[in-house]
């Protein structure tokens, strides 16, 4: 109900605030008095829907992440155990090492799974999370390659370069939805084309939605290999495998309630190479298995 209830206010606020600014502009209305489409405040109004939500969503994805995960922030200096000052430690010197100026915030959430996952507005203000399943299964070098991809997804900027790809495919959505909307209206009766106009936004929107988000996911997997080759280099390569191979017995208990966070999780929940085909083009994450061929073939 958390969750819910969290997702629900956000929505609210993207939604509200996206009104707000299009009325402002003055670009949401985009047909003019003889019914013919104005592009250029068509285009306006996409580009605020389009990178409105995805900024927003940006912008507070870090305190959304410790709210709908349950967070626990730990501080360098509070009395931490052992295992947490050891995680605070390699986090810092990893970051260090990526040449990340300010160091991110260090947080453990409760749940069993074994994951972790890296987000926030910018590189000099991030979170990185690691489940209590986590370090309760893995040995450290595993741990430590595990916080190397995550702080490598980090030093790369992926939250940021994944919002503007977001934004834009948003914009394109919105932007053409509405222009094959208004051509599907053209041809019907004058009386029905605001019902047909209004229907086909939402056909169209979904259509183009869905095609979109193939070139989205079809980045997030080439970032994910990317942030492999980068915690190679960070950790060592033998710690990441190790980090890697530690996972794939564990994708049956990844939590996937949280789209959002869960693209930038280094487990995706996968379970099985040989289930591929068309939901591959939907994937967040490649298959562990070839994460694993792709980071031992590499020199």
């Amino acid at each position: 109900m958390k969750r819910i209830g969290i997702f629900l206010l956000v929505n609210m606020l993207v939604l509200t605030t996206i009104i707000i600014i299009t009325s402002l502009l003055g670009v949401n209305r985009y047909i003019d008095q003889t019914g013919a489409i104005m592009y250029y405040e068509l285009l306006i109004f996409a580009a605020v829907i389009g990178f409105g939500g995805s900024i927003i969503s940006l912008f507070i994805s870090k305190w959304m992440a410790k709210k709908m995960m349950n967070v626990r922030v730990l501080d360098p200096n509070d009395r931490l155990n052992s295992q947490e000052s050891q995680l605070v430690n390699t986090v810092h010197r990893l970051a260090q090492q990526a040449g990340i100026n300010k160091m991110p915030e260090v947080g453990i959430y409760p749940s069993s799974e074994i994951n972790a996952f890296a987000t926030g507005p910018s590189r000099n203000n991030s979170l990185i999370a690691v489940s209590q399943g986590l370090l309760s299964n893995m040995n450290r070098d595993a741990v430590e390659g595990v916080l190397a991809h995550e702080v490598a997804h980090v030093a790369n900027g992926d939250m940021v370069t994944m919002t503007l790809i977001q934004g834009v495919i948003n914009t394109f959505v919105v932007f053409l939805s509405r222009i094959f909307a208004y051509i599907a209206s053209t041809f019907v009766r004058r009386e029905m084309a605001g019902i047909v106009h209004f229907l086909s936004i939402i056909v169209f929107q979904i259509l183009l939605s869905i095609l979109g988000s193939i070139a989205v996911m079809a980045f997030s997997r080439h970032r994910e290999y990317a942030a492999d080759y980068a915690g190679a280099q960070l950790a060592g390569k033998q710690k990441m495998l190790k980090a890697l191979k530690s996972l794939q017995g564990s994708v049956h208990k990844v939590d996937t309630d949280q789209e959002a966070i869960q693209t930038f999780k280094i487990n995706g929940g996968k379970k099985n190479a040989r289930k591929a085909g068309i939901r591959e083009l939907f994937s967040t994450h490649p298959d562990l298995e070839d994460r694993i061929r792709r980071l031992e073939n590499r020199k």
